[in-house]
């Protein structure tokens, strides 16, 4: 059997909606390496949302920022910014329209002013009030509001790879679309505790197939032996990208119109399920 080369999304595919990583997932990861096929991540993720419960697993390489960096072996083979002058229109933009936000880069994830609280509000409760939420927040603090970098009073940083903003229902999704046409790439957020108005601003003409692509000519393979695993729209590109693409049982609807088969659910062990199915345990 020919050697192939997998590309798994994160965010609804590798980690459920907790943050979390199935144990059968992390099997299927490395026992399909242990018998020679590569895995690599394929997120919209930046590099310091990759935590080590995820890069533990063991990876050949990333393509991160939803097709904007791509490393394989560690080493850095493609990475994508976003200009100076368009992260200034940004910040002034989501600042004037007090959208929450933060811009991610290599070096860390930076958030707006108020993002801390909304963010708190989102994942905690009433952190003010309410003494459970405080406990939680005390206690069990998420991974991805420990990754946030707080209280930078300069935004306009010459390091961006993308930005998230989260939904401000004072702001419609087609407004913000319309005021970075022909700048950013603007899609809906993967993440569903943003809101259903959240989303990320991509520099254009990138994705995730397009770093795919990439990698595949560096590392010399074939178009014939890939596979590629998500759930959210981001991941459409990659789906009708790979020879085999699979939409997870959660996935949007939409998705699993452009993949080539549905599985399971993050939580019903749908990676390990596609994993076996296509005998690369």
């Amino acid at each position: 059997m020919t050697k192939k080369v997998i590309f798994v999304d994160v965010d609804g595919t590798l980690v459920n909606d907790d943050g979390l990583v199935p144990d059968s997932a992390r099997t299927a990861i490395t026992k399909a390496r242990d018998n020679g096929h590569q895995v690599y991540l394929c997120t919209g993720r930046s590099k310091p949302e990759l935590y080590e419960s995820i890069l533990s697993i063991g990876f050949d390489g990333i393509i991160g920022a939803g097709g904007g960096y791509v490393e394989v072996d560690e080493k850095i083979i493609y990475h994508k910014k976003v200009a100076d002058e368009d992260v200034v229109h940004m910040v002034d933009f989501f600042n004037e329209k007090q959208l929450d936000f933060y811009l991610e880069s290599n070096g860390g994830l930076f958030a707006s002013q108020n993002l801390e609280a909304h963010l708190d509000k989102l994942i905690y409760g009433d952190v003010e009030n309410d003494p459970i939420a405080r406990e939680k927040k005390v206690n069990n603090p998420h991974p991805f509001m420990e990754s946030l970098t707080y209280g930078e009073t300069n935004l306009y940083r010459t390091d961006v790879n993308k930005a998230c903003f989260l939904e401000n229902k004072a702001v419609p999704f087609e407004e913000i679309k319309n005021e970075f046409s022909g700048k950013f790439e603007v899609m809906h957020c993967t993440v569903p505790i943003f809101g259903d108005d959240s989303g990320e601003l991509m520099v254009p003409n990138i994705h995730k197939a397009t770093a795919i692509e990439l990698l595949l000519k560096h590392i010399g393979r074939n178009k014939k032996d890939t596979i590629g695993i998500g759930d959210g729209m981001n991941d459409a590109e990659m789906l009708t990208y790979c020879e085999t693409g699979i939409a997870m049982g959660n996935a949007k609807e939409a998705l699993k119109l452009l993949a080539n088969e549905v599985t399971a659910s993050v939580d019903e062990d749908g990676l390990y399920a596609s994993f076996e199915k296509h005998g690369l345990l």
